[in-house]
């Protein structure tokens, strides 16, 4: 292995070991740096290892203390406040509101006018209709705000981790106030200032047009116009990362103007003897990928493409012959002494990794072919050789990735883009000659994207798994590199077995009178997962928060494909609020449910359900389940919740919905002390109109588990309820502090874990 590349590799593993680490260790760690001088000493790899290795963890420590140590005081969330600031991220805007990242100069409380201390960039949702802001202006805003907090689930996004890592450190909201007004027109930011014009360009070109959201994202790495349907074709392909401006798009650029540059460049007469052709062309390749990363607002995907691509140039430069290890071992260094935290991006991995199976395949392989089969062969390297890393880090692929990309990628990357950015350049100059080339780009975007979609409706088209661990991933990662050595060697089948552990992981199934219960997080609203060895049963679907984010596909159908399981047995809606409904469409959409009721008829996604009745009982692999409530006639809209009993073993638990004290009534009445359980999944929230004093000495739980969202408007649990609570000694959990909760009923001794603490990463609020 080239000594770049082993120097890269132990840097980045070194950056990614503290990634691993639930507590940020001290600076003073850095105080043993002098340790490392008799390492020196070592031989060559071992020298490499234990010097790059902590050093990139030195490294990547400092640049996150740089980060934590701005943090929004919790005193400060649910308090109106004065910002003045800039805006400084391309705004995003959907039906209901604009978002944007706004630079913070200075802070005041509304209440006071108290000067007070602020992390350096907030995201803010400006609520309603009013004048879109611009990047580079000067704004003043009153707004409330909170520390980052997502919600914490096994398979779910980690959208703490997301923050982190974008250097945001408070999202928020804008108040409604007379105060809120601009400052003074734009100034810097010119970067976010010419792509906001050139997205109202392209808008004011194609309007009402599917691709211009595809043109968007392609042209300056906008992706927020884009449908959820869009994005389906393109994961179903495999073609996602078309969408983004990376290693692909920046590189195709950058050899097209490399290749125009030195042809271009003969016919400048006296210009050769100064600058050679091929010079020429490495030089304009190169400002033309810096130009499209500048488009890109220099994000992190198209910075790593642009130090790679700066990498191949300054060798075509120097005539040196391109080594494929050093040029990726230098490529990984760069990127993570600029930015050590770029472990935490799935596209820095992809992205490596792909140019690393490109150079694998193209080593050690005798005789030529042509450019075609050789395309053919690049295209089947990648996708083989990603296919571990897509698993592990998506749990899903494209079976048809390798033949969607070999044809969506040439068309995308020499007909699309350039046609795009040229139509772009012409803008500022040519408005006629502007929307003939970004008209032209969109019908050719429009036709790829209708063979995609002709694609993903092919039976079996995407291979999905449940999560793994990272040694399964690294053991497929080894097998592929063994399978796709080159030919006649032998032992390269030993590598599928290798594979098959992430082909088909292990299952974690509960014991035959055994059951697993996840109460999802979900914010405010109930989502809760009851599986057993061989049967799911789902307990309501959480809110949906607008008209592309809901509980369902974000975090209950991720959850039940990430445990290994692809249906639903039985779904059941305890009331038609939308906390509770929200995610319902999704589910039903996204996975096969077997069963669906609730407590009043509901149809959704063309399904109808059957109603849930006090008396109805089942038992699924050797766990009982019965509904006490509501019985035929009783009235009440949260009163009329379905009240589910699960019983495993000698253990039970309740699932009670959002019923409020008339119905807590009629339980006690009808079943006294039969109501007694060990988990109770508490009654609306713990809000005041529940939790009654009768109803807890009836069920006596010893562990009580409140579903509640973060700083929720609601101030739910009610301090009153809590109380009840704590004097009959009962413990409890929090989904907004301690992120889903699971426990096995049944097994010995009962103990509920929040996932928040049981994966805590450095970067995660604590939830208090």
């Amino acid at each position: 292995m080239n000594v770049w590349l082993q120097r890269g590799l132990a840097f980045a593993m070194g950056c990614l070991l503290l990634q691993a680490l639930p507590v940020l260790p001290p600076l003073a760690l850095l105080a043993l740096s002098p340790l490392l001088l008799p390492v020196l000493r070592l031989p060559a790899p071992w020298r490499t290892l234990f010097l790059f290795l902590p050093a990139g963890f030195l490294w990547a420590l400092i640049q996150a203390h740089l980060l934590l140590d701005a943090q929004l005081p919790a005193s400060l969330e649910r308090q109106d406040l004065w910002l003045e600031g800039r805006i400084a991220s391309l705004p995003a805007r959907d039906a209901r509101r604009v978002r944007f990242e706004f630079e913070v100069f200075a802070a005041r409380l509304a209440a006071t006018e108290e000067v007070i201390p602020m992390v350096p960039r907030v995201r803010l949702s400006w609520y309603g209709r009013h004048g879109e802001p611009v990047p580079g202006e000067r704004w003043r805003l009153k707004v409330r705000l909170k520390r980052p907090h997502g919600f914490r689930n096994p398979g779910g996004f980690d959208y703490e981790g997301w923050l982190f890592r974008h250097g945001i450190r408070a999202t928020g909201y804008v108040r409604a106030a007379p105060g809120n007004r601009r400052l003074s027109e734009a100034e810097g930011e010119w970067v976010q200032r010419l792509r906001y014009r050139i997205r109202e360009r392209l808008l004011a070109v194609l309007p009402e047009r599917p691709e211009a959201a595809l043109l968007l994202a392609l042209v300056i790495g906008d992706r927020s116009a884009m449908d959820d349907e869009q994005w389906a074709v393109l994961r179903a392909t495999g073609t996602n990362h078309l969408m983004a401006i990376s290693g692909l798009h920046v590189g195709l650029l950058a050899a097209l103007g490399f290749v125009l540059g030195r042809f271009l460049w003969r016919f400048s007469g006296q210009g050769l003897l100064w600058l050679p052709a091929p010079r020429a062309g490495a030089l304009l390749g190169l400002l033309l990928a810096i130009g499209y990363a500048a488009l890109a607002g220099f994000s992190v995907p198209t910075r790593r493409a642009l130090i790679m691509t700066a990498m191949v140039m300054l060798a075509l430069w120097r005539y040196r012959r391109i080594r494929g290890g050093q040029t990726l071992g230098v490529a990984l260094l760069a990127v993570l002494l600029l930015d050590p935290l770029a472990v935490l991006d799935a596209g820095f991995w992809l992205s490596f990794a792909a140019v690393a199976f490109i150079f694998y395949g193209l080593s050690g392989r005798a005789g030529a072919v042509g450019r075609i089969r050789q395309a053919l062969r690049v295209q089947w390297w990648i996708s083989l050789g990603l296919l571990p890393l897509l698993l592990f880090l998506f749990r899903q692929a494209s079976l048809i990735s390798p033949l969607a990309n070999l044809v969506a990628v040439p068309v995308v990357g020499t007909l699309v883009v350039p046609l795009a950015l040229g139509g772009t350049v012409l803008a500022l100059m040519w408005p006629a000659g502007s929307a003939v080339l970004l008209g032209l780009a969109g019908e050719i975007m429009g036709l790829v994207m209708r063979g995609l979609a002709w694609m993903a409706n092919w039976p079996g088209v995407q291979w999905s798994g449940s999560q793994t661990g990272p040694i399964v991933a690294a053991l497929a990662l080894t097998g592929m590199l063994i399978l796709l050595m080159p030919r006649g060697l032998p032992g390269r089948l030993a590598g599928v077995v290798l594979i098959l552990p992430l082909l088909f992981p292990f299952v974690d199934r509960p014991p035959a009178g055994q059951a697993d219960f996840t109460l999802l997080d979900v914010g405010q609203g109930l989502a809760a997962v009851v599986r057993t060895r061989h049967h799911v049963l789902l307990y309501d679907t959480g809110p949906r928060f607008g008209d592309r984010f809901e509980a369902g596909g974000a975090v209950v159908v991720p959850f039940l494909q990430a445990v290994g399981r692809d249906r639903i047995d039985r779904l059941v809606i305890s009331h038609a609020d939308s906390d509770h409904r929200g995610g319902a469409e999704a589910v039903l959409t996204g996975l096969p449910v077997a069963d669906f009721l609730a407590s009043r008829p509901l149809e959704l996604a063309g399904r109808r359900s059957r109603p849930c009745r006090a008396g109805e009982r089942w038992e699924w692999d050797g766990v009982a389940f019965a509904f006490l409530h509501p019985a035929a006639g009783d009235p009440g809209r949260n009163d009329a919740s379905c009240v589910l009993r699960i019983q495993a073993g000698e253990q039970v638990l309740l699932l009670t919905g959002d019923i409020e004290r008339a119905a807590e009534r009629r339980l006690v009445r009808r079943f006294g002390e039969g109501l007694r359980a060990d988990v109770l999944i508490v009654p609306h929230h713990g809000s005041k109109s529940s939790s009654t004093a009768a109803f807890l000495d009836a069920v006596r739980p010893r562990w009580a588990l409140f579903p509640l969202g973060y700083r929720n408007r609601f101030r739910f649990p009610a301090g009153e309820v809590l109380e009840r609570y704590r004097r009959r000694e009962i413990r409890t959990l929090f989904t907004a502090r301690d992120g889903a909760i699971g426990l096995r009923l049944g097994s010995s001794p009962l103990e509920p874990v929040g996932w928040r603490h049981a994966r805590r990463h450095y970067w995660h609020d604590h939830g208090d």
